[in-house]
Formats: C-alpha cells, sequence, structure tokens
C-alpha cells in the first residue's frame, strides 16, 4: 500500500478535499520508475487497468467500500481505462476521471475572481468535450467554502463518493472531466458544508433543467445547424431602436393559448401559432415573462433557479432555440423578462449554496426581500456579478434573443426599498443608495452594448431615478429605454373614470407628456395591471358595454400617439373580460363576438399604421418630434397634438375626444396649411363605433387657431381618437386669410 490510511478514510467517508491527490496515477518515490494506480469504485467486486494490448491487469482491493491499489513499472499509458466488476457481475470498461488534467486555466479562474471574465458561462457549468482524445464533460461549479464537492447523476447512481471534484487552487472553483458521459444525463452537486450537512444542488450555470416537480439539471450537446436569421440580425445591428417601430406583445407562454388536455403548448408549437398571430396583429417584438426554469408555475417564471435554462414545460433548450429563430425569420423580435434582482429560497437553487450566503447578502436587512421571501444577490461580490452579466449575455447571444426587460430595478437601486426604519443598512457614505447594485447594472449595460449590437435593455424601474436610460459616461445607468409607469397609472386613472368627471383631472392625462422625453421610454400596459383583483382592461372602463369598449380605443389610440414605445399584454388586443390567470389560456371563444373581434381589428390596424408612419416612432425620444396643439379646453376635454418624423416624412395631428358627446363643428389649429385626410378613427363602423367621421378630408383655412397659422373645422366622434395626416398642399390662392375651405 502507498497511500496512508487515513487518505483512504477521508475518500471513503466522503470528505477528502483533494481526491486527485490520493486517485489516479501517482509515482511511488521520486527516484522510482513505479507507478501507482488507485481507484475508488463503492460497490465494485473488482477492478483492473487495461493495458493497450486490452490485457486487465488487476489492482487489490484495500478497503472494503471499494478503494483499489496497484504498481506498475512502467506506468499504463494515460488515458487508461478501468475494468470494473459490479455486484451482480455486470462489468464495465471506463476511462479514469482521475487520470485528466485540470479543465481550467489560472487566466480564466483569475477573470472570475475579479468578475470581469467574458465567458465565465461556457467555463463553469457542464460542457461536453474531447480530453486527450477522450469524449465526455467537463463540470466546474462555484462553491468556495464547501469541504468536498462531487458530480452526482444518473451515471453514477447518484452516489457522491463516485466523483468528487478538484478544487482548483485559490478560485473557489470546482472542477473534474467525466469521461463517456453523455449530453441528456441528468446531474447535480452534492456538496458537503464545512458544517458536515450534505446539500443537493442544481447547476448555476446549467443549460438545461428537468421539468418540475424534478430538479436535476441537464447535460446539454451542442447546437446543430446555422440559424437561420442572419439577415435578420445584421439589420437589428444597424438599427437605433429609438428611431425604429417598437410595439411589444407581452405573452406568458404557459397561459396564451392552451393545447390539448389543457397543457402547455410547446416551444414549437408556439412558433407556429403564436409568431403568425403576432405577425398578423402587426406587432414587431415578443416580449415573454421570464423563461428561465422555475419551480412554481404561480411565480409566472419570476423566481428563477435555473439562470441558464429555458423552462422544460415548453420543451428542450432547442427547442426554445428554433423558437427565437422561427420569430426572426418572421421578422418578429424577442425580449425576454430578466430577473437580476431576487432568486428564491428553494433547496436545490442558489440559496445558502456552498453552505454560506454565496450568492446572497449574508445580512438579512440587504440579502432578503420582504416583498417576495425571497433573497437578494450580493452585488459586491465579484463572482456573483459576473454570474448576472454572464447570464445576460448568454440569452443575447447563445440564443440571439433581441433584448431583456429587466425586472424590478427600483429594489435593486435601493437599500430601503420596502423597508421601515432600522430594517436596512445605509451604504458607506450614509445614503439609501445601492452602490454596488448601481455598478453592477452600469457594468452589465457597458457588456450588452459593446458585444450584442442593437439588442435592447429596458428597465422596469418606477421611481424619479435619474438617468436611467443616460449613457453610464454620463452619470446614468446605461439602460436603452425605461418603462413610463407614472404615465401607465396616470393613464389607466384618467380612463377609468366616468367622462364627466374628467374635465376635473385633466393632469393626469398630460403630466407624461410634460416629461415625456427625460428618459427613452416605453409606455406599458402589463401584465401586473390585470392580476390580484385589478380586472382586466376593458373591465377598468366605465359606462355600458359600447362605452367600454369606445373607451378601450381611446386608451389604446393614446398609448400609440404618445411619445414611446408600445406595449400590451396578451388579451388586451381582443378586450378579455376577466383578468389574467396564469393557470388558463385566453378567452380565445370571445372573439365570436362582434365587439371583441372589431378591438383586436383596431390594434391589428393601429399597429400597421404604426408601423407604416414614421411620425408615429421616429420622434419618441426627441422632443422635436412633438407639438402640443390643444389642452386648454378641459370643459370639453378635447385633446390635440402633433407628432412630427425627423426624417422629413408627413406629421401627424392627433386629436381626442374624451367625452361622450360628439362634436360636429370643432376648430382645432395645425401646424401647415393642406388637406388633410383621415388615417384613423376609433369610431369607425369597422371597429364597433358610431361611424362619425371627416369623410374624403378635410383642407385647412389660413385662420390662425391655437397659436398655429392654420386651423380645421372636424367633426370629433364621441369617445374617440382621430387621426388626420396632410396628404397635398392647396393653391395658394384658397389659403387667404379668413377663408374657410374646411369639409366639416
Amino acid at each position: 500500500m502507498t497511500v496512508r490510511e487515513r487518505e483512504i478514510q477521508r475518500l471513503v467517508r466522503g470528505e477528502h478535499p483533494d481526491p486527485f491527490q490520493v486517485l489516479g496515477t501517482h509515482r511511488v518515490d521520486a527516484d522510482d520508475r513505479r507507478v501507482a494506480v488507485r481507484a475508488f469504485v463503492p460497490g465494485a467486486q473488482s477492478v483492473s487497468v487495461l493495458d493497450a494490448s486490452g490485457t486487465a491487469r488487476p489492482l487489490a482491493r484495500l478497503h472494503p467500500a471499494g478503494f483499489f491499489e496497484a504498481v506498475f513499472s512502467p506506468a499504463p499509458v494515460v488515458p487508461y481505462q478501468l475494468e470494473i466488476t459490479h455486484e451482480g457481475g455486470t462489468v464495465e470498461c471506463i476511462h479514469d476521471p482521475y487520470s485528466f488534467p485540470p479543465l481550467l486555466g489560472d487566466s480564466d479562474l483569475n477573470l472570475f475572481s475579479a468578475g470581469t471574465h467574458p465567458n465565465i458561462g461556457g467555463e463553469l457549468g457542464a460542457h461536453p468535450l474531447v480530453s486527450q482524445g477522450v469524449s465526455g464533460v467537463g463540470f466546474a461549479v462555484w462553491a468556495p467554502a464547501a469541504r468536498r464537492v462531487s458530480v452526482v447523476g444518473d451515471f453514477n447512481a447518484w452516489d457522491g463518493r463516485r466523483h468528487p471534484m478538484r478544487l482548483h487552487g485559490g478560485s473557489g472553483v470546482w472542477e473534474i472531466f467525466l469521461p463517456g458521459v453523455e449530453p441528456g444525463a441528468l446531474y447535480k452537486f452534492e456538496i458537503r458544508t464545512q458544517a458536515g450537512d450534505l446539500l443537493m444542488k442544481s447547476d448555476p450555470y446549467g443549460s438545461g433543467m428537468e421539468l418540475r416537480p424534478h430538479s436535476a439539471s441537464i447535460v446539454q450537446g451542442r447546437a446543430e445547424g446555422s440559424p437561420g436569421d442572419g439577415e435578420w440580425m445584421e439589420a437589428r445591428a444597424r438599427t437605433d431602436q429609438r428611431r425604429a417601430p417598437v410595439a411589444i406583445y407581452e405573452v406568458h407562454l404557459g397561459s396564451w393559448r392552451r393545447g390539448e388536455d389543457d397543457r402547455p403548448l410547446t416551444y414549437r408549437e408556439l412558433a407556429r401559432e403564436l409568431v403568425p398571430y403576432a405577425k398578423e396583429m402587426g406587432f414587431t417584438h415578443l416580449e415573454l415573462l421570464p423563461v428561465m426554469e422555475h419551480p412554481l408555475d404561480e411565480s409566472w417564471g419570476y423566481q428563477v433557479v435555473g439562470y441558464f435554462a429555458p423552462t422544460s414545460r415548453h420543451g428542450t433548450p432547442e427547442d426554445f432555440r428554433y423558437f427565437v429563430d422561427y420569430c426572426h425569420r418572421n421578422g418578429i423580435g424577442v425580449i425576454l423578462d430578466w430577473v437580476p434582482a431576487h432568486f428564491p429560497r428553494d433547496g436545490h437553487g442558489l440559496a445558502g449554496f456552498d453552505g454560506t450566503c454565496l450568492y446572497e447578502y449574508a445580512d438579512p436587512r440587504r440579502g432578503f426581500h420582504p416583498d417576495w421571501g425571497t433573497l437578494i444577490f450580493d452585488y459586491g461580490r465579484a463572482e456573483v456579478r459576473n454570474f448576472l452579466c454572464a447570464n445576460a449575455l448568454y440569452w443575447l447571444e447563445e440564443y440571439r434573443v433581441d433584448g431583456l426587460r429587466v425586472d424590478a430595478v427600483s429594489s435593486m437601486l435601493y437599500l430601503d426599498y420596502s423597508r421601515g426604519d432600522g430594517e436596512w443598512l445605509p451604504n458607506r457614505h450614509g445614503g439609501r443608495e445601492n452602490l454596488e447594485a448601481i455598478d453592477f447594472i452600469r457594468q452589465l449595460n457597458r457588456a450588452v452594448s459593446s458585444r450584442v449590437p442593437g439588442a435592447m435593455m429596458i428597465a422596469e424601474e418606477s421611481t424619479s431615478w435619474p438617468g436611467v436610460s443616460g449613457t453610464p459616461g454620463a452619470g446614468g445607468l446605461g439602460f436603452g429605454f425605461k418603462w413610463n409607469m407614472g404615465w401607465m397609472h396616470d393613464s389607466l386613472e384618467y380612463f377609468s373614470k366616468d367622462p364627466a368627471e374628467r374635465a376635473a383631472h385633466p393632469e393626469r392625462l398630460t403630466s407624461g407628456l410634460g416629461n415625456a422625453f427625460q428618459e427613452s421610454y416605453v409606455l406599458p400596459l402589463s401584465h401586473d395591471e390585470v392580476v390580484h383583483e385589478k380586472g382586466s382592461l376593458l373591465g377598468k372602463m366605465p359606462g355600458d358595454s359600447w362605452e367600454k369598449f369606445a373607451h378601450l380605443r381611446l386608451l389604446y389610440g393614446y398609448m400609440y400617439g404618445h411619445p414611446g414605445k408600445k406595449h400590451l399584454f396578451m388579451g388586451g388586443e381582443i378586450g378579455q373580460e376577466t383578468e389574467w390567470d396564469c393557470r388558463r389560456g385566453l378567452d380565445w371563444h370571445l372573439l365570436a363576438s362582434e365587439p371583441h373581434a372589431r378591438l383586436r381589428r383596431f390594434v391589428a390596424d393601429l399597429n400597421r399604421l404604426y408601423r407604416s408612419e414614421p411620425a408615429f416612432f421616429e420622434g419618441d425620444c426627441h422632443g422635436a418630434g412633438f407639438e402640443l396643439i390643444d389642452f386648454s379646453n378641459g370643459e370639453h376635454s378635447v385633446l390635440a397634438f402633433v407628432r412630427h418624423a425627423l426624417g422629413g416624412s408627413p406629421s401627424l395631428v392627433f386629436v381626442f375626444n374624451l367625452e361622450l358627446v360628439a362634436r360636429h363643428d370643432h376648430r382645432i389649429g395645425v401646424p401647415q396649411a393642406g388637406f388633410y385626410r383621415e388615417v384613423l378613427n376609433s369610431d369607425a363602423g369597422c371597429y364597433g363605433g358610431s361611424g362619425l367621421g371627416n369623410g374624403a378630408g378635410l383642407a385647412s383655412a389660413r385662420v390662425p387657431w391655437h397659436g398655429k397659422p392654420c386651423s380645421l373645422r372636424m367633426a370629433l366622434p364621441p369617445l374617440a381618437v382621430v387621426v388626420l395626416k396632410p396628404v397635398e398642399a392647396l393653391p395658394s390662392s384658397s389659403l387667404h386669410r379668413g377663408e374657410d375651405t374646411s369639409l366639416a
């Protein structure tokens, strides 16, 4: 025996911190050509080394638990195989995992420890590879406080004694190469803590996971074939999204539509059904509630356990890759909700990963989220920042998605978020700002901007934090866009009021116009507004059934006319009558009813008009793109403004009648002379309205009004938006001052 009994005992008990010092090949003495080969195979009857000729050279059993050793001269050629006879007589031949060199170099681990590794997701986790000509899977995991870490899986009977890992220097990273393991294998990491407890953890970097309630990670193979979206990606890289049309359809994949037996649709079924629907409706992007693996359906995906794994509820990672590619080939972008603000306490997840608060702040005054009962990432830890940055880039690069909507940014920025006095810790300056989270957000947005051209980073941020969409170099956070939560709340409150009450609350409608260009905004009518007894959007509207639909069309017209990108949660386009329930599909049967079908047509036409007219979108983030005409007429609740294109295309005039009373001879000022065609009227009969409109169009008069050189006399339908477009100039002889050529 060339190894001390104490080392064998530690290995047998599953407590050895460095099994590579014991197992594999080891020179007996410095000046001796003899080499000891050692193997630990619990339950094995016998173990032999197979030499180059295939001859079995047996090892001696040194411990009844399955520790074997033999001394050879000359040494077997590495990598050698072990012939193992198991209890029951079955025989297998494997390459000895402990004869392979380390997977990771010092440079990789130094970058990880500094929080700046550009591709740590490609190093940690489980990755099929070839080492010394042998195929297998390399496993690596960060667990610096662990006493021992093992890979367990269906390939080793989930026995943590079989494949303990090597601790790589002072990095806290454990690694091992397991020859013969193939894609599809189930695995976890068994971690022995300093207190002696055993934890079974899913892989933080695992790119596939089992379907709930199971929680093992799944080894994934490399992506096969080339994506078919090269043209899409090239065009995206050249596009300035702030000047492009962005109309987002927000979707929860599990409840958009259900399949047979009330099951969720697969990614491939969704590609065939959801994508053509979004395309028909004229949306530019799908935004998916989190598709990262999560154990609880009712969390809607916002309590993530598998940050690198598309949820198995809808299929495999390859199926999700197909879905994204299918979207791109059909002209639809994909935005994912992403959750770096908190994570759940499930035992197989990140919580207390190595027996310590590794991913989360240790002090609950920073590390526990009182609103959701979840844990908060330790943004001050370099390896955690690297994990999160790598995860964001993984979805943008590996799956080629077009953007991330970052959830709950406000809770990241403020140390006292949802906390009372004495329940939070100030920063080093005594303030309430989470300086570490701010640094992380800027690091993240810099990385995305430099590596993923054209990708959209959208912040769900509900406070007045300055410069959310400003550049980090100018003190901003670096997002491309920010949700305009104030616009959402004020607009819904305004439109939910009876028309007779609106004149007393004009600020609810116009407050968003006053600060529309403080940030680059997305205007969300999101899932949060149709759950938790808030009712559906249609249900929020006042009046009888006809009035409710008219109000909802008016609200949508206001969103599309208002500066900012557009965002509508699924069901809003069909007039869903009940609030959203993640356990069931939308009420598609409503489309058999004329008002619901006509509302959907209105949304589709609104999207088509929006995408075809640059005045709708080019100036969304620029003050030159907006000009107020009138909202002084509070008594009559009429709002009028102009949207200007920045590239020379025609402007559009928006006029909103926010009352139930029609106005047949209403004058508004317009910025230029000419003939104005009605390009949208939400009161048109085809949308379920009364049919009042302005016929073939309107000619302006040289009658100054509302501070503009010309004006129109027009019909204003009840509870409606009318959009007018100048299509030609009238002869100068008909435009002399005082001559009114309006057709209304």
